[in-house]
């Protein structure tokens, strides 16, 4: 067997595992972990809707929220191990990107890299918090001291204006994409009820949007940052999800955005048992 040949043998096998059983338990796992930090995240944010706004409405605050509770270190260390499956799985798709021809699969490999370092990135803040570290502090102070070390480089201010514009931009993406139903080609409906198909699309619609919206309002923050030059003016998750209390809709806006997330939450548990890996 010559050198080609077994590197050929070589891959068709890494992808077999990365296709196998294992990859795909991961990838589930990973979408419970997913949905369990948006719901709730959302369920804290209804309740600084409705007047209570003791405990941050970011991941720093669900994490807290979920150490309170019986067995909380057993959660947390398997929130974090769920997380950790997400990244293999999207590093997986990095690796052995299926497609049409090479500029679409490249494509498609570059958003699963994105991905991956976003779930690794996140992963490790559970983890951390997991552990006792402040690996996953308020996400306020964190977008402010990411965008304040940002702004002291060499055009400094136009990173952190394109970077909140790139948010922006994603965060409109993810809404639009929620509202075409584009996760539907990635379901197994033959495998669904009337009943679950009609879920999904009110959890995938409303929390799809409402993720979207999160985002770019967040990017919007960190534009005026940039073009005030006033890091203070970033904001995380709970900053941003409080401000949508000041607008003229009220707090309704923030209740609206935050049984948007909760809905994602479940639309996460909803592509942990239906989507094809």
């Amino acid at each position: 067997m010559n050198a080609r040949t077994m590197t050929v043998h070589g891959r068709a096998g890494a992808r077999k595992v990365a296709n196998g059983s294992v990859v795909e338990s991961a990838a589930r796992w990973g979408f419970v972990a997913r949905g369990v930090i948006y719901l709730l995240v959302g369920v804290l944010a209804l309740h600084i809707a409705f007047g209570d706004g003791g405990r941050q409405a970011d991941r720093g605050g669900a994490l807290a929220e979920l150490s309170e509770q019986p067995f909380g270190s057993l959660l947390l260390w398997t929130l974090g191990a769920g997380l950790v499956g997400m990244a293999l799985w999207r590093l997986s798709e990095t690796l052995f990107q299926a497609g049409g021809g090479d500029d679409h699969r490249t494509g498609k490999r570059l958003l699963s890299a994105g991905r991956c370092l976003f779930y690794a990135f996140v992963a490790y803040s559970v983890l951390a918090f997991a552990s006792g570290e402040s690996g996953s502090g308020s996400s306020d102070k964190q977008s402010q001291d990411v965008t304040a070390r940002a702004l002291e480089l060499p055009a400094g201010q136009w990173i952190v204006g394109v970077g909140g514009a790139g948010v922006v931009v994603a965060g409109a993406w993810v809404a639009v994409r929620a509202a075409l139903r584009k996760y539907g080609k990635h379901l197994k409906r033959g495998a669904m009820s009337r009943r679950a198909r009609q879920f999904v699309d009110v959890t995938g619609i409303g929390g799809g949007v409402a993720r979207g919206l999160l985002f770019a309002a967040v990017g919007v923050f960190v534009v005026r940052a940039a073009i005030a030059y006033e890091p203070d003016r970033a904001k995380g998750f709970d900053d941003t999800l409080r401000a949508f209390a000041g607008t003229p809709a009220g707090p309704w806006l923030l209740v609206l955005v935050a049984a948007g997330l909760v809905l994602f939450g479940f639309f996460s548990f909803c592509m942990a048992r239906w989507r094809r890996v």
